[in-house]
């Protein structure tokens, strides 16, 4: 007679991994409140198949680049591949670097590290998942199991016993969440006077725009001129343009190569514009690199030199 494993109660799973969580919001400032609800509903409080017998608690899938072990199994599509691990820590440890690795995540970290409803929504956003109502999904579990608790920990403004801390300094809790941290490959190196936070991508400075800022409007706030910030950001016609919440915004010249990138493997529906952007690379020099002419079509998969 075969023998099934008991089933994990979620509140067994939330007491496993919680601390986990915490360490994984301080090191790369993902709320600890998503992630586990991220991993309650991706691996059904740890009893999927996938979470059992692969370690992934975050249905992460291979995509390019995983040398890893994979493990398969239907999903969206027959037999697809998944990453598989060696213990749900190192699962947890994957899923943030997967949040921080991804430009389309960028945006995430731009809301305050405890607007959980917020990171939700804007996981669906990104597309991380197909159900339309993933956000509300995430959200209900957190509210449910109270799961904020867990950010508010990890923030050192209370303990697990819900009191506050005897020593919380104001400055000590701005910096365990605002600490410079890898974003992908990007490192807060500044914050202005209204606490807008400056990063680096390939030595080159710049912020995440919010929804609805014109090329006009951010120009004057970082006092450059309208044809240098154009220059900077690859913009031709800054009158008829608005950003949307987490679009980069360059203040100052883009770089003639990357050092750390090397090369970049091009994606369905790239242009050289999206790739100078994406690595601070002018794109006159990514054409020069690779030998080709101005209009040329990229082809996904196509391997480009940035350095």
């Amino acid at each position: 007679m075969a023998l099934f494993a008991q089933r994990i109660t979620p509140e067994e799973y939330i007491q496993t991994y919680k601390d986990i969580a915490m360490r994984e919001m301080r090191e790369h400032k993902i709320p600890a409140s998503i992630t586990l609800a991220q991993g309650l509903l991706e691996s059904g409080a740890g009893n999927s198949a996938l979470a059992r017998e692969a370690k992934n608690h975050f249905g992460i899938k291979c995509h390019k680049g995983w040398t890893g072990k994979t493990y398969y199994m239907d999903d969206d599509e027959k037999d697809e591949c998944f990453r598989k691990y060696k213990n749900a820590e190192e699962s947890f440890r994957d899923h943030s670097e997967f949040l921080c690795g991804r430009s389309r995540y960028a945006a995430l970290f731009d809301l305050e590290i405890t607007d959980y409803r917020g990171w939700a929504r804007g996981l669906k956003k990104a597309g991380y998942a197909t159900n339309p109502k993933y956000a509300q999904l995430l959200i209900d579990r957190i509210e449910l199991y109270d799961l904020t608790k867990y950010d508010q920990i990890a923030l050192g403004k209370m303990t697990d016993d819900n009191k506050m801390p005897e020593i919380a300094e104001e400055d000590e809790l701005l910096e365990l969440a605002y600490s410079p941290t890898n974003r992908g490959a990007f490192e807060l190196v500044d914050m202005t006077a209204d606490k807008r936070f400056i990063y680096e991508n390939n030595g080159v400075r710049f912020v995440y725009a919010k929804e609805g800022e014109t090329p006009e409007q951010l120009a004057k706030e970082f006092d450059i001129k309208i044809a240098d910030f154009c220059t900077y950001n690859l913009l031709r016609r800054p009158d008829e343009m608005v950003f949307h919440s987490g679009d980069v915004v360059y203040l100052s010249r883009l770089k003639n190569s990357n050092w750390k990138a090397k090369k970049h493997t091009v994606e369905a529906g790239e242009t050289v514009r999206d790739i100078a952007l994406r690595y601070a690379v002018k794109p006159d020099k990514i054409l020069k690199k690779n030998k080709l002419q101005k209009n040329t079509k990229l082809l996904a998969g196509q391997k480009l030199w940035l350095r």
